[in-house]
């Protein structure tokens, strides 16, 4: 018995044990305050995605229209619901911002409305609340596990999230202009340019950061000549989305492309200038009316290429006509505009002021007293009107003569034609369509933005939609010019809309994406 007990007495066996049961204590400690992390990480999470999703539903209203910022906050609360699964402070599953909630718990939550994205300013109206951020109420976490139970927690945790809607227009020639409006030392990239609807611009290729100039964006298509032709010509457009902001304007001016242009009036130099190997169909208008003749044999279709008529339209005093009128019409430049070159009396920006009588007289045998309620147009209606118009009405009897775009005029030798006459098939502009005369182009302010070659993330003043008035071709009377083919003349119809929203222009989509920022 005694040699039991003393063999027990020097056994090892087991020797750890009340170590173990010490340390079970602090393992034990260690998982409850590793659980109460856990807890409290996920808590954290919870409430960062209730804010981005929060965040991101308030910018999808955020539109320029009114009750932008009400529709928002509506969005917030009424919209989407995210549950604090990890909170345990009697507060209520739902993560609020704002609003109503029980005795104790955090209602500071809110929406802050940016007219930037630096958030230096904030929005005063629903017009210029251009970004949001939304801070949710805060929630507590109460430690579970860790050893003094409850008396520890998280501390109030909650998060916050800023967003804006990214825009992206889409089927648009990738066309840029330099504001006509800004003066050589502009520095304010954000200059407004504001100019009324039917004023002739002058716009000009070659010189990169020049009042006017007419030139490229980087569109994501085909490099190279080819193709940029494509990109402004084909009937679809097919590159890439133009960002509204932070678009990338394109190294080098291309005159020669703007061959692709003309094929909107039915003009295809050296037989053509549509591109063919990437698949696309550069068709014109079916209203091409224009300053150009061809010949016919049969008074309907042109068996060779565009050019000036023999009594073109040449005036060299900035005044309407009273006698010795051309031939043949197409839309003419403002009257400031219209003479040679080193007598026009306005810069890029003409007056809208433009022969109508002349117009009307040569093509339709009206006179000034006549084709206003003859056309039902008033007294002075844009270009764009008249060629809408004729587009409506291409064929009227005048003192039983049939005149109009659908109707050739004989010019000498030649004939004019109002409608496609190269086999290429017109399309006919609609309020729900194309209109192939019709181009929408980013403004940039080129001298405060140093505008020289490629440049990348520029912000446009705005888009505005033009009228195709002229094919760009060269003009002159022995060594007087008119016109230069790297000029090319549009008329001001509007800032471009798009059919998403329900604007005048079907042509152009615009694409809206709420994006986070932080």
């Amino acid at each position: 018995m005694s040699a039991r007990r003393n063999s027990l007495l020097r056994s090892t066996s087991g020797a750890v044990a009340p170590t173990v049961a010490l340390s079970l204590f602090g393992l034990i400690a260690a998982g409850g305050i590793a659980f109460d992390y856990a807890r409290m990480a996920s808590l954290d999470s919870e409430l960062q995605t209730a804010a981005d999703q929060a965040a991101l539903a308030a910018a999808t209203q955020l539109d320029g229209k009114s009750n932008a910022r009400t529709r928002a906050t509506n969005a917030v609360n009424n919209l989407i619901q995210n549950d604090a699964r990890f909170a345990n402070d009697k507060c209520g599953a739902a993560i609020k911002v704002g609003g109503t909630v029980p005795t104790g718990c955090d209602s500071s939550g809110a929406l802050t409305f940016y007219q930037d994205k630096a958030k230096t300013t904030l929005a005063t109206t629903d017009q210029d609340a251009n970004f949001v951020e939304v801070k949710v109420n805060s929630r507590t976490a109460y430690f579970a596990l860790t050893p003094i139970v409850r008396t520890f927690s998280s501390g109030a945790l909650s998060a916050k999230a800023f967003a804006g809607v990214g825009s992206a227009i889409c089927k648009v020639p990738p066309v840029m202009i330099c504001n006509p409006s800004e003066p050589d030392t502009n520095a304010d990239e954000n200059l407004a340019f504001n100019v009324s609807r039917g004023v002739g611009l002058k716009l000009i290729t070659g010189n990169a950061d020049a009042a006017g100039n007419f030139g490229w964006l980087e569109a994501t298509f085909k490099n190279g000549a080819n193709g940029l032709a494509a990109a402004l010509g084909y009937d679809t457009i097919q590159t890439d989305c133009q960002a509204m902001d932070g678009i990338t304007t394109k190294t080098g001016m291309s005159t020669s492309v703007l061959d692709s242009l003309n094929t909107r009036f039915d003009v295809y130099a050296n037989g053509s200038i549509c591109p063919s190997q990437y698949g696309g169909t550069c068709s014109p208008s079916t209203n091409t009316r224009k300053d150009l003749t061809c010949s016919s044999d049969n008074g309907s279709t042109c068996k060779n290429g565009f050019d000036v008529s023999d009594n073109p339209y040449r005036p060299t005093t900035a005044a309407v006509m009273t006698g010795g009128y051309p031939d043949i019409m197409g839309y003419p430049r403002d009257l400031c505009h219209a003479v040679p070159q080193g007598s026009q009396t306005c810069g890029i920006v003409g007056s809208g002021t433009w022969d109508r009588d002349a117009y009307f007289k040569v093509n339709y045998g009206w006179d000034a007293a006549t084709w206003p309620g003859a056309t039902s147009l008033g007294a002075t209606p844009s270009r764009y009107d008249v060629y809408n118009w004729e587009v409506a009405h291409p064929s009227v009897v005048v003192g039983g003569v049939a005149k109009g775009i659908g109707v050739a005029q004989p010019a000498g030798s030649k004939y004019a034609f109002g409608s496609p006459a190269n086999g290429v098939a017109g399309i006919t502009p609609s309020s729900a369509g194309v209109d192939r005369r019709r181009i929408s182009v980013a403004v940039l302010n080129c001298h405060a933005l140093k505008l020289h070659g490629k440049t990348s993330g520029i912000d446009p003043v705005k888009w505005l939609d033009v009228f195709l008035v002229e094919p760009s071709i060269d003009r002159k009377i022995g060594g007087t010019k008119w016109t230069e083919k790297k000029e090319v003349y549009v008329e001001v119809i509007a800032d471009t809309g798009s059919g998403l929203n329900g604007a005048s222009n079907p042509q152009v989509i615009e694409r809206s994406v709420p994006y986070l920022i932080e």
